[in-house]
């Protein structure tokens, strides 16, 4: 068992057969980097695989406006024994480590760098670079690179008024070996409206017509699942457009449903309002009391078996984020900067973390703890 083996050596035949099951793009650069019989056993991807930005029609007018789906991918970026001993990596701790950061990167076929994301807010971060450095070159053979999901977002080139009136896109499937022609796209907009787009549409389809109240869709376990503001969710038949129902109602009186997959389960965390009363006092220890309309959230957790809604207290280690395109789960353990048992989602202005335990809600800042650590190797990835 201890004896090492020449990969290398396996017989050709075989290596296209183990590529097509890699079903991310990280992946597959991984795998044709090894060496030259590697990356000659398959190709970056399908001709016809899908390519972004992807121009699609607009969600509600039949124009010529031009707009795209653009797409983003959540990465876990975390060192190996080879990375941890140079000086690419600020690592203070033998604990921290064993940690890595939470990435977003949104790339294209017709770009050869990618770009740097905040995770939560889809800001676009910045580095340092003075006018004489260059480009540094980021070695992914030195870092374990895991794909969490995929986000979609919508642009609007010509104008920026049409920008709010999409809350969510989902695109399924996306793989290097599949055809665009078999992906599908599901929309909310305007006010709660459920669109879907099939290629070669010329114009989105409504789902359930007569109804403006769903909060959010999402990917599960290969298939299309949406919510309502009551926390109903239904399985979409992509071929018929009917919505069955998969879950009882939820009842929750939040204003917005999120849908989340943990570790192969789903949550519908629900997002509500309410009033607390601030105490200040003034230069002269003078108490002044206000109101003040800060945000919570109750967690709830779907038991498939018994087709009940379960009332979640406390997430443990994981951490679930709440971003302007995705949601999605992380373990806090495997990260730097987050917290377990802990909401992570971006207000009007700030990216905030709400605690499940204390219920108290902080302003996160990321930049000194995640931005600047990988600043030093970052600007950018080569493809």
């Amino acid at each position: 068992m201890d004896e090492k083996v020449d990969w290398s050596q396996l017989p050709i035949e075989l290596w296209p057969k183990i590529g097509k099951y890699l079903d991310n793009h990280i992946d597959v650069l991984r795998f044709r980097s090894v060496c030259v019989s590697f990356r000659s056993s398959i190709p970056p991807s399908l001709p016809n695989s899908p390519s972004f930005p992807l121009q699609l029609p607009h969600p509600i007018y039949n124009s010529v406006i031009t707009n795209y789906l653009n797409l983003a991918t959540i990465y876990l970026i975390k060192p190996t024994h080879q990375s941890s001993n140079t000086n690419l990596l600020p690592l203070t701790s033998s604990s921290s480590s064993s940690k890595g950061w939470l990435i977003k990167v949104e790339e294209s076929k017709n770009h050869p760098l990618m770009s740097l994301l905040s995770p939560i807010s889809d800001r676009k971060l910045s580095y340092p670079l003075s006018n004489n450095a260059s480009l540094m070159l980021w070695n992914l053979l030195n870092y374990r690179v895991i794909e969490l999901c995929k986000s979609y977002s919508y642009t609007f080139l010509n104008t920026r008024r049409f920008a709010s009136i999409v809350s969510k896109v989902v695109f399924y499937p996306n793989s290097p070996w599949i055809n665009v022609e078999d992906c599908v796209a599901f929309c909310i907009f305007q006010e709660g409206r459920l669109g879907l787009w099939k290629h070669g549409d010329k114009k989105w389809k409504l789902v359930d017509e007569e109804n403006f109240y769903y909060d959010d869709v999402i990917v599960f376990k290969g298939q299309f699942y949406v919510t309502d503001k009551w926390g109903t969710i239904s399985w979409i038949d992509v071929c018929s457009l009917k919505l069955i129902q998969f879950s009882p109602p939820l009842c929750g009186f939040g204003n917005k449903k999120h849908l989340v997959e943990s570790c192969g389960s789903l949550y519908v965390v629900d997002r509500y309002y309410e009033s607390s009363e601030q105490v200040r006092r003034d230069n002269v220890g003078r108490r002044h009391d206000r109101d003040e309309v800060v945000e919570c959230f109750k967690v709830y957790k779907l038991d498939e078996e018994w087709g009940k809604w379960v009332d979640v207290k406390n997430l443990r280690d994981r951490a679930f984020i709440l971003s302007n395109s995705c949601n999605f789960s992380v373990s806090a353990k495997e990260l730097i900067g987050y917290q377990g048992n802990c909401i992570y989602f971006k207000d009007t202005f700030d990216v905030r973390m709400y605690n499940l335990e204390d219920h108290r809600i902080v302003t996160v800042d990321f930049n000194p703890s995640i931005d600047k650590s990988l600043w030093s190797h970052a600007p950018w990835v080569r493809c």
